[in-house]
């Protein structure tokens, strides 16, 4: 048994869903599970006693950021992030790819690697997938991820094709250069935009590796939520039953309850926090956008099912107030209800998955929080895109 293990414990009549338990050296958990992104070793604006009243104990870290700023061995010489941030809890960290292909305005793929220039400085910088590990061997989290190319969703078949085996290649030279097996687990990404043969392909490869777990990259870049669907729904019947599958970069609501419906165990993104900065409040009656005009006055909390902190103290018109005064507070406020939010709805979704009920669960929340139907989603009769890759950037980059 390597570094995490994960166990199976139900699947939903109604869906295929799975409800599990994912074991890893600092802490067991429940999934699905979403993640917070604490990009530079701290979710934006929260301390880490907050993070763990808003999270299940596992968040992520950045490898490219930290990397860069304060730098990785710098970071080892405090026993890792989770020593720098004073976490005690489990740790993600992701390869740095998505940032390395997304936030690079000039770059050029090599068999060895990537070279490609500071996103800020304009100094150049060189990444393989040794690099990749090493940095993330010395941020010391739980779990890590293998450097992969990120292409965009709708590239032409031929060079999806010749991206996925340099995927695979690198992945290999990532699993050879991991210096931790028996304390940090490491993931295989399956890519493939959305050509079936070849994400197919991919984890087929991969699996001769016999990686910790899976994750299923190259999503929630700009595709409709038709395809990011399809291709879900292809990876339910490829993936292992006994290891853990991750959707990187997801976190929408919706997503995440569909996502569970197709057999994904992991998720994390940081637009929970973001949008929450710029006063956006996830609600089990739909988003609020607390800046309108209508909750100058409203004494009501941001969300009447939400027990968490904000909502028992606070009321929307404070927390209007807050924002649009630009205080850090209003900032602060709404990234823990948020991610308090997220926390609440995947509690559920494991529920419905437990009593075989979760595609009524999806069905009754969709319609309390105003979202398509999910059949109309799925049929094409209504269009509706993931994430633009320019937001993506903004979001995991620049912005965060």
């Amino acid at each position: 048994m390597g570094a995490i293990w994960y166990e199976l414990k139900h699947v939903c009549k109604q869906t295929g869903a799975r409800y599990g338990i994912l074991h890893t050296p600092h802490g067991d958990f429940e999934t699905p599970i979403f993640m917070p992104v604490g990009t530079k070793a701290t979710v934006k604006t929260l301390s880490p006693e907050e993070i763990e009243e808003v999270s299940e104990g596992l968040i992520l870290g950045n490898t490219y950021h930290l990397w860069l700023q304060p730098g990785d061995e710098l970071v080892a010489k405090h026993g890792g992030i989770r020593g720098f941030m004073k976490w005690n809890h489990a740790l993600l960290t992701d390869s740095g790819g998505f940032q390395v292909f997304s936030l690079a305005k000039i770059r050029k793929i090599t068999e060895e690697g990537v070279t490609f220039r500071h996103h800020k400085s304009g100094a150049p910088l060189f990444m393989s997938p040794e690099t990749s590990i090493r940095i993330q061997n010395n941020l010391g989290a739980d779990i890590m991820m293998s450097f992969d190319e990120c292409p965009p969703f709708h590239a032409d078949y031929e060079y999806m094709k010749d991206s996925v085996e340099r995927t695979i290649r690198w992945a290999k030279r990532g699993l050879d250069a991991h210096q931790n097996k028996d304390t940090q687990a490491l993931f295989g990404i399956v890519q493939g935009g959305p050509f079936k043969d070849l994400r197919k392909h991919c984890f087929e490869e991969l699996s001769k590796m016999d990686f910790d777990g899976y994750s299923i990259g190259g999503l929630a870049v700009g595709e409709s939520k038709k395809e990011m669907y399809d291709v879900l729904s292809f990876m339910k019947d490829i993936l292992p039953e006994n290891k853990p599958r991750y959707l990187m970069g997801v976190g929408s609501p919706d997503d995440l309850v569909v996502g569970s419906m197709m057999g994904v165990d992991m998720y994390d993104c940081v637009a929970p926090t973001r949008i929450a900065r710029h006063g956006t409040a996830l609600t089990f009656s739909g988003k609020v956008l607390i800046k309108n005009k209508r909750y100058y006055d409203d004494m009501g909390p941001l969300d009447n099912e939400c027990d968490c902190y904000v909502c028992k103290k606070f009321s929307r018109s404070y927390i209007h107030h807050l924002i649009k005064a630009e205080e850090i507070l209003g900032m602060r406020l709404l990234s823990y209800h948020n991610l308090y939010f997220l926390k609440s709805l995947m509690k559920k979704v494991r529920e419905a998955i437990q009593h075989d009920r979760l595609k009524d669960f999806q069905e009754e929340f969709f319609e309390k929080f105003g979202y398509a139907k999910l059949e109309d989603i799925l049929s094409g009769k209504v269009v509706e895109g993931t994430m633009k890759l320019k937001d993506q950037i903004k979001i995991n980059g620049k912005n965060e």
